[in-house]
């Protein structure tokens, strides 16, 4: 096994170790996108969302979005308690790959992202609540959703972590994020789409990448898979996984991790 997998497996197997043992986190990560869902969503169902696939199928999509969104940009808080706590200075010592160091965090953020989206959307979400509300998603189409979300997880982890290595505080790295996150979930369309809002609003949406993303996971709910959303939202996660992974790595490096 190469040196980089196996040292990425190593630091991914601790910290999922680590996630595991933590049991609230796991239970109210699922929780709260479920109370979001049921006290949120039926305020749009009887709101013409635009296109052809009905409101749930608009508002579950933009709900794994922002679960992607929210859990992934905060991952670096973690990292913060790391390094005052000395646990960085310890495996700084060690001849474990610094790219490793990085990617194994990365990847366990998206294997509990995926597992928390999986329990609450395929097994309570389309048995119980499409059932009862009417959601109604392709098993490809939630795959598909399933596939964007964790490329999306990869990206802003990367630049979560690579952040945490630059700021001293918790008090200094949340400012940063939700100065970033908020503006980023209203222009991607999360809770509408953009399209319901004035032309400018519109126009100023498609500068931010999310909201390609935000109308990929929509169109594969909807069994779209033709008009190009969902090729599109591929290029653009792609990009921004490459991009964000370099550039991550890179400071991660410079940070001394």
């Amino acid at each position: 096994m190469p040196p980089l997998i196996a040292d990425t497996a190593l630091i991914f197997g601790r910290y999922a170790r680590q996630t595991l043992r933590s049991k609230p986190a796991l239970i109210f990560g699922m929780v709260q996108p479920l109370l979001f869902l049921v006290f949120f969503g039926p305020l749009l169902t009887d709101l013409p969302l635009g296109g052809q696939a009905g409101s749930w199928q608009t508002i579950v999509p933009g709900i794994l979005v922002q679960l992607g969104l929210f859990s992934a940009s905060f991952t670096g808080i973690g990292l913060i308690l790391e390094r005052r706590t000395g646990v960085i200075e310890r495996m700084r010592v060690t001849p474990v790959s610094r790219l490793a160091l990085l990617m194994g965090r990365v990847l366990k953020d998206v294997a509990l992202l995926l597992v928390q989206s999986l329990l609450l959307v395929q097994s309570l979400l389309l048995v119980c609540v499409a059932v009862v509300l009417g959601l109604r998603a392709p098993v490809l189409g939630v795959a598909i959703g399933f596939v964007f979300v964790g490329v999306l997880t990869v990206s802003l982890a990367s630049l979560s972590y690579a952040l945490a290595m630059r700021v001293a505080s918790p008090q200094g790295f949340a400012p940063v994020i939700n100065s970033i996150t908020m503006p980023a979930m209203l222009l991607s369309g999360i809770l509408l789409p953009m399209s319901l809002g004035p032309r400018w609003l519109d126009i100023a949406s498609h500068f931010v990448p999310f909201r390609y993303l935000v109308d990929g996971v929509r169109a594969a709910f909807a069994g779209e898979y033709g008009d190009g959303k969902i090729a599109l939202a591929s290029l653009v996660a792609s990009a921004l996984a490459v991009v964000a992974v370099t550039l991550g790595a890179r400071l991660f490096r410079q940070a001394g991790a």
